[in-house]
């Protein structure tokens, strides 16, 4: 590939984890106000696992996994899918897209707590000051009355944080784990089992199930545009830039993300933006780039989206 051609590839996959992950919110917001919340995720997951596993066997990418690789994708596909993005859809009915964003930006906090925690890791002084600024954000951010005003906005906010933590907690096990080598292949079993349990939580709590031929033209686009861009194109496009250009590049897009979610749930769903909420966003992504700036924090766990 010569430079011109890749420097192509470059700009549209930084396009893809920028604007792409960042309208994901929009999309999961305007199909779960139709949608049951686990049956919207469990759909969007299944069908984008089958796709990837199906697209591997045409270009020749073996789908083989140990019983140990196979369980430790299970339980990161658990995680990040089952319980992390199940509870963020969730949310989405109580809260905007655009302060759901806002909030989840402040997962690498969560992350360094859990590493102080767990792992007895030092926080050294840049973060310190980081995870007081994310902090304050977040008060600022979750304390405003036209928040709080909103019906069970509070349990949306807590589904939210308990969300982050099993995204946290996620990155940190996938950390460690034995997983396929095949970043496609490993995200492929990530998304079939987790969207299996996905199915199984949401016949458990007795979810109702439609057709697609009974959604609306716009949950049916949004459900497409979250499977093929969201699931197989971002996440393609984030490994890929991971092994072209530096770590700390790509972890812009956690600066990029909810400021691209504010702007398309203000324009397409009538989503309120306060100067309160654009002040906590500043505090916040203050907060998160001292996190990110010494510890080159870089654990992502974009299955969320």
């Amino acid at each position: 590939m010569d430079k011109q051609n890749k420097l192509v590839f470059i700009i549209l996959a930084f396009f893809a984890i920028y604007v792409i992950w960042g309208s994901t919110y929009m999309f999961n917001k305007i199909a779960v106000g139709e949608l049951a919340p686990f049956m919207l995720a469990s759909v969007r997951f299944i069908t984008a696992g089958l796709l990837i596993f199906i697209i591997a066997s045409i270009i020749g990418i073996s789908i083989k996994t140990t019983k140990r690789q196979f369980i430790n994708t299970t339980i990161a596909g658990f995680l990040f899918l089952t319980f992390g993005n199940g509870l963020a859809v969730w949310a989405l009915k109580y809260v905007d897209s655009g302060f759901a964003a806002l909030v989840i930006s402040a997962q690498p906090l969560m992350i360094l707590l859990l590493m102080r925690i767990h792992q007895g890791k030092k926080i050294k002084t840049m973060s310190i000051i980081g995870v007081v600024l994310g902090v304050f954000g977040i008060y600022l951010l979750i304390g405003q009355q036209e928040v709080l005003a909103k019906e069970n906005a509070i349990v949306g906010i807590l589904m939210i944080v308990a969300c982050m933590f099993g995204w946290a907690y996620g990155s940190l096990f996938v950390g460690k784990a034995e997983l396929p080598p095949n970043y496609f292949v490993n995200t492929g079993y990530q998304m079939v089992t987790g969207g299996l349990m996905l199915v199984f939580v949401s016949l458990i709590i007795g979810e109702p199930w439609s057709l697609p031929t009974s959604w609306s033209s716009d949950v049916q686009i949004s459900m497409v545009l979250l499977i093929l861009l969201g699931s197989i194109v971002a996440f393609t496009s984030f490994n890929y830039l991971l092994k072209i250009v530096s770590p700390e590049k790509v972890a812009t897009s956690t600066y990029v993300n909810p400021i691209v979610a504010l702007f398309l749930g203000w324009y397409f769903l009538d989503e309120q933006i306060t100067l309160q909420s654009i002040i906590a966003a500043i505090v916040l992504l203050t907060g998160v780039y001292f996190i990110n700036a010494k510890k080159k924090l870089v654990v992502f766990s974009r299955f969320r989206r």
